[in-house]
């Protein structure tokens, strides 16, 4: 999966960044080459342009790539164009609580996340990424010895 993310309509849904901080888009990278090293997903921000930016520069830090709009564009327009660009809208999931992004993104087949639902996996250190959890199994059997066991150690005063 592909994350397209939108980095100051993030930065505002997290508690703990403001938008007037001269470095929001440096703790904001920093949660995020945290989220990839837990979950592995491949990871694009998105910024506006400004005036400490290198319009329509990228670079790549802790496998996070970053992008910053060219002048005269805006992040948002970014994101809308590589949706509708996508040639499998199925790997890619948008965060972002734009309406006008999100719209795009339904409209080009592609998935979207409000930002603060994304904030709240980044600070809760979960991975949540819409996928199974790759350890869950269903309809496990065991055995009665096993079954057993486990009553043992968890009591089966409720059975």
């Amino acid at each position: 999966m592909h994350w397209l993310i939108d980095g100051h309509n993030l930065i505002g849904h997290m508690p703990n960044l403001r938008l007037d901080d001269p470095n929001d888009e440096e703790k904001l990278l920093a949660h995020l080459v945290r989220y990839k090293a837990r979950t592995g997903q491949r990871l694009t921000v998105i910024f506006d342009s400004g005036a400490g930016y290198r319009p329509g520069s990228s670079k790549k830090q802790g496998g996070v790539t970053v992008q910053f709009a060219p002048a005269g564009q805006t992040a948002d327009q970014l994101i809308a164009r590589r949706v509708r660009r996508a040639k499998n809208p199925q790997a890619l999931m948008v965060v972002s609580s734009d309406r006008a992004v999100q719209t795009a993104a339904r409209l080009a087949g592609v998935r979207s996340l409000p930002a603060a639902e994304f904030a709240r996996q980044l600070l809760s250190g979960g991975g949540n990424t819409g996928a199974a959890d790759p350890g869950a199994q269903a309809n496990v059997q065991l055995s009665a010895d096993e079954v057993d066991e486990w009553l043992d150690i968890f009591g089966d005063d409720q059975f």
